[in-house]
């Protein structure tokens, strides 16, 4: 009989407890909400002040998945002039966009150290490498690697690389070449031998550029020839240098000198003016007015061409970033970059309109001046 009668106090106590929750839920209500001819007018306010703030809370999520991306930029050295241009675009982007990129890399040009900087990079857990190769066959299966590991991949200057998800070129490589041979041959009257030099004989982009030269030179200069093989610089001055005096001591028949790597040209002036041959050899390539503007000031160097560096380290990130938020890459792609807005892409490669060529008439030009 106890426990009956507990069972009952028990039901009647459930009882109470679910009107006293009622009434308050009734009271709660009216207390919030007015007459029921603004119910309505209430509600519709509610839902769009609530549709402003999920578009926010969805910005301010994208853009905390931005600022955590952790990006590296990979040159093929980081001691030279050129891809000292290209870290400074690498620090004001990250500044600018808020995402922790950064710039690291071997200080010498060798493949070898470039793959081990990867392998670093790899081990650290990062969400994109962007990296311009020193030689693309070192860097073919750490970059596979990386790519197993979810990484995205990034080149530039390396429009023959297999293990990426895209490189990105500042303009079409075969055009660019030949515009340095077609400025040779009218110089020289389209006779004599001439010099190509590369970085490096696995270079993608060195070698593009000379070898559409001497296609070119073929085609359309037949009283021209080059002298021996694709002399190999290394990217360093002096070794460019040295390797060129030794060619132009060789053979008195030299007559143009088409450089690659950004150091190749300067080291050539110098050894073409200490020769005393300026004026008789003429010298074209890519190169930057810092390095090699006073050569072409005195017409030792008939032009140098380049694209800015920092600007290429910025467009490699900002794609980097595109490709990580799962955005549509394709032809007409702009990357809010000068000479990187109107992008075309074949297959892999994206390719802008970003070079620029520097003589005597604008290379006093403050805006080159890097």
């Amino acid at each position: 009989m106890k426990r009956i009668t507990k069972k009952i106090g028990a039901l009647l106590t459930c009882v109470m407890m679910a009107f006293s929750l009622a009434a308050c839920g009734s009271l709660d209500s009216a207390a919030n909400t007015s007459a029921p001819a603004d119910t309505a007018k209430t509600d519709t306010a509610k839902t769009d002040t609530a549709q402003p703030d999920a578009a926010a809370a969805d910005t301010t999520k994208t853009d905390t998945a931005k600022s955590s991306y952790k990006i590296a930029v990979v040159p093929k050295l980081t001691s030279i002039a050129w891809f000292q241009r290209m870290e400074v675009g690498v620090k004001e982007y990250a500044k600018e966009k808020g995402v922790d990129a950064f710039y690291t890399g071997p200080s010498e040009g060798d493949g070898a150290l470039q793959a081990q900087a990867i392998e670093d990079l790899i081990s650290q857990g990062v969400d994109a490498i962007c990296v311009v190769p020193f030689s693309t066959e070192s860097l073919e299966p750490v970059l596979k690697k990386a790519k197993e590991a979810g990484i995205v991949v990034i080149t530039h200057e390396a429009a023959n690389m297999q293990n990426i998800d895209y490189d990105i070129e500042a303009f079409n490589n075969e055009e660019y070449g030949t515009h340095f041979m077609a400025r040779l041959g009218e110089l020289t009257g389209g006779k004599g031998e001439y010099i190509l030099t590369v970085g490096g004989l696995t270079s993608a982009s060195h070698n593009q550029w000379v070898d559409a030269g001497k296609k070119l030179q073929e085609e359309k200069f037949p009283d021209m020839k080059q002298y021996g093989d694709k002399i190999e610089t290394a990217d360093d001055q002096s070794v460019s240098y040295n390797k060129v005096k030794e060619a132009l001591t060789a053979n008195p028949n030299i007559a143009a000198i088409q450089g690659s790597a950004m150091p190749d040209v300067a080291g050539a002036a110098l050894a073409v003016e200490e020769l005393g041959l300026a004026g008789k050899v003429k010298i074209c390539g890519t190169s930057l007015v810092s390095v090699a503007g006073k050569y072409v000031k005195n017409g030792t160097i008939d032009t140098i061409s380049f694209w800015d560096p920092s600007l290429a380290g910025k467009a490699m990130i900002e794609l980097a970033v595109k490709v990580l938020d799962g955005e549509k890459i394709e032809t007409g792609l702009d990357l809010g970059i000068s000479g990187y807005d109107k992008l075309t892409l074949d297959g892999k490669v994206l390719t802008g309109q970003a070079w620029i060529d520097v003589n005597k008439d604008n290379v006093d030009d403050p805006a080159y001046n890097f």
